[in-house]
């Protein structure tokens, strides 16, 4: 008789751990999912702080992303800005230089429809869109060379599209910006 309430009562005892940690799992999973919720909502209601746009149709005619504009510059701050344009079925400029351990600033849009700007070998990854300025910091530690393909299929020469950024010297390339204003190793 003692054996049967034995078992009772631990079959009761699980019973109720069961019970507590199905609750606990629920609650877990209500809350994660309370917060992705909220975090879509308010992405969707709350735009981001600082959105810059351009005009797609006039990249080349003047302003930021002007052709004599593209390429490496030196900031007065130390750190490179580099700007760049998509377009079917190129990068401009098609190979990229910039020094290792410098703070990097990428600013880059398209000129016709979406395309994807990744540097693989790094988490550089982000999508170029008509009409919108692309921003993305970055740091390389050493010198060497990394592929740029576009990510983003942009119709039929899009296996075709890709770029190089090669990474050299620091003092090298101070060197180099001391005597021209724009950079770029697709010379």
């Amino acid at each position: 008789m003692s054996e049967r309430s034995d078992h009772a009562a631990s079959a009761e005892i699980a019973a109720i751990i069961e019970r507590n940690w199905a609750v606990v799992s629920a609650v877990i999973v209500v809350f994660l999912a309370g917060m992705a919720a909220f975090a879509g909502i308010h992405q969707a209601t709350m735009p981001q702080a600082r959105v810059e746009t351009t005009n797609p149709t006039t990249l080349h005619l003047g302003g930021e992303f002007v052709e004599t504009n593209l390429g490496s510059s030196v900031e007065p701050d130390g750190s490179v800005t580099v700007r760049a344009i998509g377009q079917q079925y190129s990068f401009t400029p098609s190979c990229i230089l910039v020094p290792a351990e410098t703070p990097l600033i990428f600013r880059a849009t398209s000129a016709d429809v979406v395309h994807g700007f990744i540097i693989q070998g790094t988490n550089i990854n982000t999508m170029l869109v008509p009409g919108y300025i692309s921003v993305q910091t970055a740091r390389f530690s050493q010198p060497g060379e990394h592929l740029m393909p576009c990510q983003e299929f942009c119709s039929v020469g899009h296996e075709g599209m890709w770029a190089k950024v090669k990474v050299i010297d620091k003092a090298d390339f101070m060197k180099m910006a001391a005597t021209e204003r724009r950079l770029s190793c697709a010379k």
